[in-house]
């Protein structure tokens, strides 16, 4: 099995690589536009958080001050090792209920597989790693849906639960709060590089495996409200979400922004994705970008796969990145 995780090169076998493969936001927005707003059904439970505000999860209340999260995330090979990519899918799939603030129960494999062109050992490879993180996180895993596809594709499915009185939702930031960022920036560059040249990461990788467990309760522990788990969309597109729920301007301190080592030299040598300049290209109309460099603006609109968690509030332990401030102007500002 070693011999073969080591020759096949998963990220030759994707257009994209992780959540840099999203459907542009722009035009995701559009599609969902139509269903925002739609009359609940009669049922059990009430619609805590929909498709209002892009938010991370769907969360109901239900019953006994308990609350369900459900969300679900897959994406192509964002790293050439099978188990790696398990573990990076499933601990990004995960993130979303950790970013509302709730822990996860149970999850269900999602697993698309070329199953003529890439041998069914290296898909045990990785839902074995999507299994371990899994059990790191303390969550169930029961089953899933296999298709045969043309192009590798894995995630999870995941269901959990929150105090509805204690979430972390993406409308609730107030101007005069801090902003914390749990995780470096820079995945989205080095991912772009190893597609590219195989070089490993190791450093990326573990991050990317990282939970957001920790970062989630200490954010709830600090009274934290607001939050949002920063992906494909990139630091700069989940702010501009957070900031335009909450009726508030978001300032970045660039200086202040912690990235991954190698991060700064993948993005000069070249190591863009696609998916990172058209983030850049949808916040900039709501961007003042003030003199920032084009360079920065792009690492800051990298596009993170497992990202950290990016909080309303100053959570110990982790560094602030700015502030939100008044509605005035655009939703971003970058100094």
């Amino acid at each position: 099995m070693g011999g073969v995780t080591q020759t096949v090169r998963l990220t030759g076998y994707a257009h994209g690589g992780g959540c840099a493969c999203k459907i542009p936001p722009g035009e995701l927005e559009a599609v969902v536009a139509g269903l925002v707003g739609d009359r609940a059904p009669e049922g059990p439970g009430e619609l805590l958080v929909g498709l209002d505000d892009g938010d991370d999860a769907a969360v109901v209340a239900i019953a006994n001050g308990t609350a369900v999260v459900a969300t679900a995330d897959f994406f192509t090979p964002v790293v050439d090792d099978a188990y790696d990519w398990g573990r990076i899918a499933a601990a990004n799939a995960l993130s979303d209920v950790y970013a509302m603030g709730g822990r996860p129960v149970v999850a269900v494999n999602l697993l698309a597989w070329p199953r003529e062109v890439l041998p069914l050992e290296l898909a045990a490879e990785v839902l074995r790693g999507g299994l371990d993180i899994a059990r790191e996180a303390g969550c169930h895993v029961a089953g899933g849906h296999s298709v045969d596809d043309p192009e590798p594709k894995y995630g999870m499915a995941v269901t959990g639960l929150a105090d509805p009185q204690r979430l972390l939702r993406n409308d609730r930031g107030r101007a005069g709060l801090p902003l914390t960022l749990t995780k470096p920036l820079g995945v989205g560059v080095l991912n772009s590089r190893h597609k590219a040249t195989g070089e490993p990461f190791p450093h990326a990788v573990a991050a990317m495996c990282t939970l957001n467990r920790d970062a989630s309760e200490a954010a709830l522990a600090a009274g934290a409200e607001c939050a949002t788990d920063v992906t494909g969309f990139g630091l700069l597109g989940h702010l501009h979400k957070l900031a335009r729920a909450s009726g508030v301007t978001a300032v970045v301190d660039a200086a202040s922004v912690p990235y991954l080592e190698a991060a700064r030299r993948a993005l000069a040598d070249g190591y863009v994705s696609g998916g990172t300049r058209r983030n850049l290209d949808w916040v900039r109309p709501h961007l003042d970008a003030g003199a920032t460099p084009e360079d920065e603006l792009l690492l800051l609109a990298d596009a993170q796969t497992s990202g950290g968690l990016l909080v309303a509030g100053e959570v110990p332990g982790y560094p602030v990145i700015g502030e939100l401030v008044p509605a005035n102007g655009p939703t971003l500002r970058v100094r």
